[in-house]
């Protein structure tokens, strides 16, 4: 089977060194291997998502040297899709409606010990997974905003052990085959309050649409590979193999953000940087393999 690679920004702001540095080590990896590179735009954040942006990824990623496959898939084109998967989830009584807002979810865990998942956000509270059928029916029959989220425990006992096989390594060094642990997640969103997806759902229906066999990304979203595997399992879906590389930072070790405008894309280019000046400041003429 041909090796299926993918790159995969929101248009919600320019790209900056850290783009640039994961585009090119998966484009790098997919040449490396005979595959084919695709280019997917991940527009569900609507408030956030702009056309200019993602004129730019495309002026950006033409300028560094990379080529993909058309047509480019934007996943606010396909929400069926993900409509699709939810309603698997409904069916297997996987999912719920979680009413509570950032106010009432901050109170509810405010104490020191409330465990908290791997992005440092608490674990969501089970004050809705105790609510009776009858008072659900009614807030979701009024239009109550909600949520839907995975009912955790029921879904990893469905779904048995999950690992996936990592290329690259994690943030404690992981490698090889990796088991994972989605009960550091709790019940995570599968479905926003404005669109019937997440970004955890969407990305899972994405790359098994895509038929995407690797998965080249950065170590801050190695922990979230758990939650994946877990959909793929409960929606009987593949589990590509995964690539997690280290992160560019800037002067004092943070992760960029497109907030930071000096090291966008366009602003290198328009001070004079070439492509291949871009590929020395992240380091892959040192490190093609990126991990």
């Amino acid at each position: 089977m041909q090796p299926i690679f993918r790159f995969a920004p929101s248009p919600n702001g320019e790209l900056h060194l850290g783009h640039a540095f994961s585009a090119l080590a998966s484009y790098a990896l997919c040449r490396q291997m005979g595959g084919r590179f695709l280019l997917r735009i991940e527009d569900i954040d609507i408030g956030r998502t702009r056309p200019e942006f993602e004129a730019a990824i495309f002026r950006d990623l033409a300028w560094l040297g990379l080529t993909w496959e058309e047509p480019v898939r934007r996943q606010s084109e396909n929400m069926t899709a993900y409509r699709a998967a939810l309603d698997r989830l409904a069916g297997e009584r996987l999912i719920y409606p979680a009413f509570m807002t950032r106010g009432e979810i901050a109170a509810a865990t405010s104490t020191p010990d409330w465990p908290r998942d791997p992005d440092g956000a608490p674990v969501y509270p089970p004050h809705d997974r105790l609510l009776s059928t009858e008072d659900v029916s009614r807030r979701v029959a009024a239009g109550e905003p909600h949520t839907l989220r995975l009912i955790s425990d029921d879904a990893i006992a469905q779904a048995g052990i999950l690992s996936w096989h990592e290329e690259g390594r994690g943030p404690e060094g992981e490698s090889g085959t990796v088991t994972g642990h989605p009960e550091a997640w709790g019940d995570f969103v599968v479905a926003r309050k404005d669109i019937p997806t997440s970004y955890h759902l969407a990305v899972v229906v994405d790359d098994a649409d895509q038929s995407i066999t690797h998965v080249v990304r950065g170590q801050d979203l190695f922990h979230a590979t758990s939650a994946h595997v877990l959909l793929q399992r409960l929606l009987g879906l593949p589990t590509p193999v995964y690539h997690h590389h280290r992160l560019i930072t800037d002067a004092v070790g943070r992760k960029l953000s497109k907030s930071d405008r000096d090291t966008s894309l366009r602003a290198l280019r328009e001070n004079g940087a070439t492509p291949a000046d871009v590929r020395a400041m992240v380091g892959l003429q040192q490190d093609v393999r990126a991990d």
